[in-house]
């Protein structure tokens, strides 16, 4: 009785997991990475939004990028809990979860595609940047993301949707399966083709940002470099340029073991999906790292935050750079 997820549904409920020491010191370890990953994104959150100097496209994207991250670390959280124990939220909240999990990791990846076309545009055409990407041309973009990301999905975890805990063997599981053929279409929407967009755009970006710092080094190739639009490259540019393969690694180093796993099916390794599934949920609390704290504005920001000089009148004029 006292190994029952639910010893009241004597027949039907299933058996507490059991758990290694070490299985259960990573799930808690995990644990507190969530709540990192919260804590960083919410910081971000108030810093694009209080401070209005930042209100620009680029940290528009970021500013919806910490959102859904902020929303990930907390289903994350739901996560750990499914792993080191028995679900006890039913099975309608256990499809949501898996549904609602999915439109946050397909609008971060998402947003990662679109943070890499800015940056294109930004160091490959800096000339037609202000005109090409603008605010309301940003908050369109962010928000058809969203929604395609919830339709997309929608059709993903339709079977899961309609008929909640379809796949549940007893009282206390939340297994969330999807159709193979539909697996593979995720596979190519949510990895293949993003981190192609990803990889082609970053390519692009590093060759035009090591063409304009070899023109940095010589007159004759900065006047000659017209192209570009400008005579020298901005010391920002070059930066996030340096930063550009560790956004790819990262991003393959999170979101393809998963996959792999999954679709090639190596079930030998029960603990293999696992490792998956929180590599994909660590990502989150990584993406704010990469994109923000690169700036000396986030940096700036924190101290503001945590001064309490953020409440002080005329704060969202402060000058932060």
């Amino acid at each position: 009785m006292e190994d029952l997820c639910f010893p009241e549904r004597l027949n039907a409920s299933c058996r507490k997991p059991k758990i290694s020491q070490a299985n259960s010191v990573l799930m808690y370890l995990l644990f507190f990475i969530f709540v990192f990953t919260v804590a960083l994104n919410l910081l971000v959150i108030i810093s694009v939004s209080h401070f209005r100097q930042l209100h620009t496209p680029t940290n528009l994207l970021l500013l919806s990028l910490a959102v859904s991250d902020f929303l990930s670390g907390l289903g994350s959280m739901f996560v750990a809990h499914r792993q080191i124990g028995c679900w006890l939220l039913g099975d309608i909240m256990c499809s949501l979860h898996g549904y609602v999990s999915s439109i946050f990791l397909s609008v971060s990846t998402g947003h990662m595609v679109l943070i890499s076309v800015d940056r294109y545009v930004a160091i490959c055409d800096p000339l037609h940047y202000p005109t090409r990407v603008t605010v309301t041309k940003v908050k369109m973009c962010v928000c058809m993301c969203w929604i395609l990301s919830a339709a997309y999905n929608g059709v993903i975890y339709n079977d899961n949707l309609a008929q909640p805990g379809r796949y549940n063997s007893c009282y206390g599981q939340c297994v969330i399966s999807t159709h193979y053929i539909a697996g593979v279409v995720d596979t190519i929407f949510s990895v293949i083709a993003p981190v192609t967009v990803i990889i082609t755009l970053y390519m692009r970006v590093f060759v035009t940002a090591v063409s304009q710092a070899r023109a940095m080094s010589s007159y004759v190739a900065a006047v000659t470099l017209k192209h570009s639009g400008t005579v020298t490259a901005k010391k920002s540019e070059l930066k996030a340029a340096r930063t550009l393969g560790v956004v790819v690694i990262v991003f393959l180093l999170c979101n393809c073991p998963y996959y792999c796993i999954a679709y090639v099916q190596i079930s030998s390794d029960q603990s293999l999906p696992a490792v998956g599934v929180f590599l994909v949920f660590i990502n989150p609390c990584l993406n704010p790292v990469i994109y923000a704290l690169f700036y000396p504005w986030f940096r700036k920001s924190i101290r503001l935050i945590f001064s309490l000089q953020i409440l002080q009148p005329g704060s969202r004029e402060t000058n932060m750079t």
